[in-house]
C-alpha cells in the first residue's frame, strides 16, 4: 500500500513520484507512468498528481482478501475480482474506479446546480427586498401626503368656522348697536321734556301756562322707553375626538407575511395518513441513501 508522506515512486524507488494511479494506488514517477501507460492491462488507468491525491489504503475481500476492484450492479456491493467469477456469477458490474468516477461527476453536477440555484434565489432575494422598499417608501410617502390633505381640510375648516363666528357676532352686535342708538334718543327726548318742566316752573301760571302743561304731558305719554333685550351669548362646544376617531380618516394599509414554498405546498396539502406499509417503505428508502453501496444483507 502507497503512503502518502513518501511521494517516492514505488516502481523505480529513485525518482520522486509526482503522479498517482487512482487504481493501482501507487506513485509514479514520469517514466514509470509512460512506461504503467504502455502496458495493455494499464493503459486505460488514470494518473492525478501526488500534490492533489492524498490516497487511502483499499478495503480488502474478507473471503479471498484480494482488493476490491469492481462493483456489483445486482447486490449493489463492492467485490473483488474472485467474486465477479464465484458468488456474484452473472450479474451486472461496473469497475470500481469508473462508478467513483461517475459518482463524483454527478455529485459535482449537482452540487453545482444547487449552487446555481442559491445564486439565483439570492439574486431574487436581493431584487425582492429593493422592491419591497421601494414600495415602503411609496406607502409612507402616500400616508404623509393624505395627513397633509388632511392638515389642510382642518385649517381650512377652522378659518371658515372664526368667519362664521365673526360674521354673526358682527351682525348681533350691530342690532345691539342699533337699540342703543334708539335709547339714546329716547334719553335726549326725555332730557327735553325735563327741561321744558323746569323752564315751565319759573313762569308765571296763567292759561298759557296750562296749555304748555297739557301738551308736555301729551309729549311725555307718547315717550316710549323700550326694554332692554335678551343679549346674544356665545359657546363652543368641543366635540370630544380620540386617536381612533383621527386614524379612521385615513386609509388603510397591509403587508403580506412572507410565505416560504414549503408553507404554501403544506396549505395546499390536505391530511393523509399514510399506511403503516408506506412508512416503513420510506424510512428503509431514507436510511438506504445514507450509504454508497450496501450489500443485500444489510438492506
Amino acid at each position: 500500500m502507497a503512503q502518502a508522506a513518501s511521494k517516492t515512486c514505488e516502481i523505480c524507488i529513485s525518482a520522486t513520484g509526482s503522479q498517482y494511479c487512482l487504481e493501482c494506488e501507487q506513485y509514479f514517477c514520469e517514466n514509470c507512468k509512460t512506461f504503467h501507460s504502455r502496458q495493455k492491462i494499464s493503459k486505460t488507468h488514470q494518473f492525478q498528481s501526488s500534490s492533489d491525491v492524498i490516497p487511502e489504503g483499499k478495503s480488502k475481500c474478507k473471503d479471498h482478501n484480494e482488493d476490491f476492484s469492481f462493483v456489483c450492479k445486482t447486490c449493489n456491493v463492492v467485490v473483488c475480482s474472485s467474486c465477479v467469477t464465484g458468488s456474484h456469477t452473472g450479474h451486472a458490474f461496473s469497475k470500481l474506479i469508473d462508478s467513483i468516477t461517475q459518482l463524483k461527476e454527478e455529485n459535482t453536477t449537482y452540487l453545482r446546480s444547487k449552487i446555481q440555484e442559491s445564486t439565483q434565489n439570492m439574486k431574487q432575494i436581493e431584487e425582492g427586498i429593493k422592491e419591497f422598499d421601494v414600495k415602503v417608501e411609496e406607502v409612507v410617502k402616500a400616508i404623509t401626503n393624505e395627513g397633509t390633505k388632511l392638515k389642510a381640510m382642518v385649517d381650512k375648516c377652522v378659518a371658515e368656522m372664526i368667519s362664521s363666528v365673526n360674521d354673526q357676532s358682527r351682525r348681533e352686535k350691530d342690532k345691539l348697536t342699533k337699540i342703543m342708538a334708539d335709547t339714546r334718543m329716547e334719553l335726549k327726548a326725555g332730557s327735553d321734556l325735563d327741561k321744558q318742566i323746569y323752564e315751565l316752573d319759573k313762569m308765571r301760571n296763567d292759561g298759557n301756562v296750562l296749555k304748555s302743561l297739557q301738551k308736555l304731558t301729551d309729549d311725555i305719554a307718547k315717550l316710549t322707553i323700550k326694554p332692554i333685550p335678551e343679549f346674544p351669548n356665545i359657546q363652543y362646544t368641543a366635540k370630544s375626538a380620540t386617536d381612533n376617531d383621527v386614524k379612521q380618516l385615513f386609509g388603510n394599509y397591509i403587508i403580506s407575511e412572507m410565505r416560504t414554498q414549503q408553507n404554501m405546498n403544506r396549505e395546499r396539502e390536505l391530511p393523509s395518513p399514510k399506511s403503516d406499509y408506506k412508512q416503513e417503505v420510506n424510512k428503509k428508502t431514507k436510511e438506504r441513501g445514507r450509504h454508497l453501496y450496501r450489500c443485500s444483507k444489510c438492506r
